[in-house]
């Protein structure tokens, strides 16, 4: 086999490789169709049983500390999300919405924000966005884990209802009428 053929079989096989690895890429980063323990992963799911959300610290964009505890009591929507996930920005005005809507009904929409203090405030500041935001940073993808987010995926929403129990969990962007659909029997 001379070198030129030689070559060009090399070429095609590198090029299947490479296709092969990027299919699978595209695959883990697609929430509605990556297996997880032999099943199809769905962008929504509701746990079953009782499963307590658990606790956390974090700063809020001016650094002071707050605990999920603070919202004992009310519906919780926590999102979390990063400045740099084109998804996550297209959902910002449903969760605005949704909380002006819901929030005198005993509503809470909580960003947890997996970026800097600083790329936070450029983006909410000018958005106009009134829920709380807390900064997550590097310790985000252990915190979303924690609540579900086998594959880390954002944005990924969970809602918590009074007594503290995670009810339903979405991975991918959420719209309005989803969420309302869920948190409204809760309010």
């Amino acid at each position: 086999m001379s070198k030129r053929a030689l070559l060009g079989v090399l070429v095609i096989a590198l090029g299947a490789v490479g296709g092969s690895l990027t299919h699978q890429w595209q695959q883990r980063r697609s929430p509605a169709t990556a297996p997880v323990a032999g099943r199809q992963l769905a962008p929504a799911e509701r746990p079953t049983g009782s499963e307590h959300r658990p606790d956390f610290r974090l700063p809020d964009v001016e650094g002071q500390i707050h605990s999920i505890d603070e919202w004992n009591g009310k519906v919780i929507v926590l999102n979390f999300w990063a400045t740099w996930c084109p998804p996550c920005v297209r959902e910002v005005p449903a969760l605005e919405k949704l909380y002006e809507t819901y929030r005198n009904r005993g509503l809470v929409v909580l960003g947890v924000a997996l970026d800097t203090p600083q790329q936070v405030v450029d983006f909410i500041d000018p958005q106009g966005v009134e829920y709380p935001v807390l900064i997550a940073d590097q310790d985000g993808p252990a915190l979303t884990r924690r609540y579900g987010n086998r594959l880390t995926v954002l944005p990924y929403t969970v809602v918590i209802d009074r007594q503290g129990n995670i009810v339903y969990r979405h991975r991918t962007e959420i719209t309005f009428g989803q969420a309302k659909a869920v948190i409204e029997p809760l309010l």
